[in-house]
């Protein structure tokens, strides 16, 4: 089963790719976090370094695009073909409130008029093949068979879909029913709430119909959960040290410390997930002010033995 890492702002950067896809095998595609294209047509510095070729060299990455209007997202899409890219990705899942404000991310999904309009559009002009991120609706799960009918016109490189309302958020369960009534005639990939091994081979023998899987917590808590399922070596505290180590250092090499604090803190959260007993060395890797407290804190937990089954914990990430 091909495995996808979710874009996830803040965390998934171009430094994070490349160190995770030197560390541990098993993602096919590492999916860049979104980029907004505007009337200005042209990348903005931080964006340009996230879509750059040579920041995203041996990976397959997909840039995920973040817009509502069709003119700005063919400009981008032209843009990233010229670059080299192969897919790109529309965005009709993120939650944050500033972005649905605007129509854009799940927002989309609250004017289905206005939706089949702008893919219309698209999918008329489009240089390079389009996969898209879903949710099943904006309020409520009785809104996917409106919203389903929209996507099942267009010829979607791939529907990824995460069976959420944006009302939801990331919170209560996923309406795993959606994802099992979706169009069969295109490739389906399914995200949610796969935090272990465990997890991801009952849902692929549960269904079939998925033709991938795109991990994000489950991923960034056990970085070598795509690994395990394509039959490599299961998570080890010596991949984690030097994991950690390389991370580090490569944010070392391109951040002032505050930065490289804040993005260490961040990607240790979800790693503290995978030892017992971590609440304490998690709250003070949370707290450190300096890179040195940080790293005691760090280098204490991952001396630590691991957890059985490794796995994401909601409740333990705040």
């Amino acid at each position: 089963m091909p495995i996808y890492f979710a874009p996830l702002e803040g965390l998934t950067d171009d430094i994070y790719r490349r160190t995770h896809a030197a560390c541990f095998s098993g993602v096919e595609k590492y999916f860049i976090p979104f980029v907004s294209p505007t009337q200005n047509l042209a990348f903005t510095p931080k964006e340009l370094r996230a879509v750059s070729p040579e920041r995203n060299a041996g990976l397959y990455a997909v840039p995920q695009l973040l817009t509502r209007d069709a003119e700005h997202f063919l400009w981008a899409a032209q843009a990233l073909a010229d670059m080299g890219y192969t897919e790109v990705n529309l965005n009709t899942g993120c939650p944050s409130g500033t972005v649905t404000a605007k129509f854009k991310g799940a927002g989309m999904l609250r004017d289905l008029d206005m939706l089949r309009a702008f893919l219309d559009e698209i999918f008329a002009r489009t240089p390079i093949p389009v996969s898209i991120k879903t949710r099943i609706g904006y309020e409520n799960p009785e809104e996917w068979p409106a919203v389903r009918a929209v996507l099942q016109d267009y010829p979607v490189h791939e529907l990824i879909i995460h069976p959420r309302t944006r009302s939801q958020m990331y919170h209560g369960e996923p309406y795993v029913e959606c994802f099992d009534s979706a169009p069969v005639d295109r490739p389906l990939v399914y995200n949610g709430d796969l935090f272990s091994a465990a997890d991801c081979r009952a849902f692929t023998q549960a269904h079939p119909q998925a033709s991938a899987l795109m991990l994000g917590r489950g991923l960034l808590a056990n970085p070598a959960l795509a690994q395990e399922l394509s039959g490599g070596e299961r998570l080890t505290r010596e991949a984690l040290r030097t994991f950690h180590e390389r991370l580090y250092q490569a944010y070392a090499a391109h951040h002032p410390a505050n930065v490289v604090l804040g993005r260490m803190r961040e990607a240790m959260k979800y790693i503290s997930c995978c030892f017992e007993d971590a609440a304490k060395l998690r709250k003070a890797m949370r707290k450190a002010k300096t890179t040195e407290a940080y790293r005691d804190a760090a280098d204490k937990l991952l001396t630590m033995p691991l957890r059985e089954e490794p796995r994401y914990e909601p409740e333990w990430v705040r």
